[in-house]
């Protein structure tokens, strides 16, 4: 691993935002949210979209091509400045702000943990998001830590002792894979072809870690937002188990106390299926 490529910027690749790819992107991922599925607004996680080329490059720019069948998405923290709307010229960057190695242990492969961090701005200069993406490389230890590994998220144990504020039961269509794969751009053949999933040691094909959290994105909105994308201002997750087309899904919603946070509008979630936890260490901070 080069550290010489810590904090190097990639070209910006832009994206002017349509109506359509919005309600599309919605319905990719069984948005109940009307003014989503109009294309009136997007949902957080479309987000992914803009910069979804910029995180290809940056991966790129980071990892040994050898490496690249290593690769797994760990986790995703996106931090809102301003909603996506229909008619937005979108400017996307992206750089590796640090690695460090890692010795397998309880919550943790042996591999190399990478974090590049994207931005989205308008075209003319505004934030629109911050993103942090954190990516394992299993098998291979880049050693000592370099640069920064990004903000911390985490759920305490101690919230699930109390009862869940919100529970929203969500089910995966058969085809959601393929329909998610059109409306984001992301056309990676896990989530397309069953034989190059199975080839690469996964039980078939399996569902976009990003359209699992577009769904508890969506989970938290109807529950706690009053549906309205402009009062999330930060989601975070964990990515920590598969999900096949066809599961049935139940993301959980706790309330956190003053004692846990130093705001009174953070949230923390899971999304389970059955006993299996897929997404932990949500958060999602809220403006009042």
């Amino acid at each position: 691993m080069d550290a010489r490529r810590v904090g190097r910027w990639t070209d910006e690749e832009r994206l002017v935002v349509t109506r359509e790819r919005i309600a599309a992107y919605a319905a990719a991922t069984n948005d109940p949210i009307p003014a989503h599925l109009a294309g009136e607004v997007a949902p957080p996680v479309f987000a992914v979209v803009p910069v979804f080329k910029t995180m290809m490059a940056a991966g790129v720019d980071a990892i040994p091509a050898e490496l690249f069948t290593r690769v797994l998405h760990s986790a995703h923290d996106i931090r809102f400045h301003r909603p996506i709307r229909p008619g937005d010229t979108l400017a996307s960057r992206g750089r590796m702000i640090g690695y460090e190695g890692m010795r397998k242990g309880r919550r943790a492969q042996k591999g190399t943990r990478m974090v590049m961090m994207l931005e989205t701005r308008t075209d003319a200069g505004a934030l629109v998001t911050e993103q942090y993406v954190t990516i394992l490389v299993l098998g291979f230890n880049a050693g000592e830590p370099v640069g920064e590994l990004g903000p911390h998220h985490a759920l305490e144990e101690s919230v699930r002792d109390r009862p869940p504020v919100a529970s929203v039961a969500q089910h995966v269509d058969r085809d959601q894979t393929f329909r998610y794969a059109a409306a984001s751009g992301d056309q990676m053949p896990i989530h397309l072809d069953e034989n190059v999933a199975i080839d690469a040691g996964l039980p078939g094909i399996i569902v976009h870690g990003l359209c699992t959290m577009a769904f508890a994105s969506w989970a938290i909105l109807t529950e706690v937002c009053g549906a309205d994308v402009t009062r999330l201002q930060r989601i975070a997750v964990r990515f920590s188990n598969m999900v096949r087309p066809g599961d049935d899904l139940e993301t959980r919603l706790w309330k956190r106390t003053e004692a846990e946070t130093a705001t009174v509008h953070d949230y923390v979630f899971e999304t389970m299926r059955g006993k299996d936890v897929v997404i932990t260490d949500g958060l999602a901070e809220l403006c009042p």
